[in-house]
């Protein structure tokens, strides 16, 4: 089993932000290569989506951040895989629909060939006092 160093935490816990960041500044690329090539995601109305669909919907052009922020972070490694909890908050616009919300969230990490990338996702929507 592999090594588990405080610096692996780190580094999931900075992926998380910089895919947040990635969202805000719609920079496909990064969020490609924070996902796993087996990446789901389960949205909070039940659908369930992978990577290639997630990607396609962002590159429509019809979602617009103001904010996009992962915060209170709680990070568990065991071997190659990593759980993730915490609070996803975000704000702009989807086609001609405005979203504000927060969720509570955990997100599974998986390290191959000494790379964390993202393989699931799963959120809840929280009321603001929540965070």
């Amino acid at each position: 089993m592999p090594r588990v160093t405080s610096e692996d935490e780190e580094l999931i816990a900075q992926a998380e932000r910089e895919l947040a960041q990635a969202h805000l500044n719609m920079d496909f690329e990064k969020i490609d290569d924070l996902l796993h090539s087996d990446y789901t995601i389960l949205q909070p109305d039940g659908a369930i989506q992978n990577k290639e669909t997630v990607l396609t919907s962002y590159q429509q052009g019809l979602r617009q951040w103001d904010s996009a922020k992962a915060g209170n972070l709680d990070v568990s490694i065991s071997g190659n895989l990593a759980l993730v909890s915490g609070v996803w908050t975000a704000s702009g616009q989807n086609g001609q629909t405005p979203f504000d919300y927060s969720t509570r969230f955990l997100s599974m990490w998986r390290k191959e060939e000494g790379q964390w990338q993202n393989i699931a996702y799963q959120s809840i929507q929280i009321s603001g006092n929540e965070t």
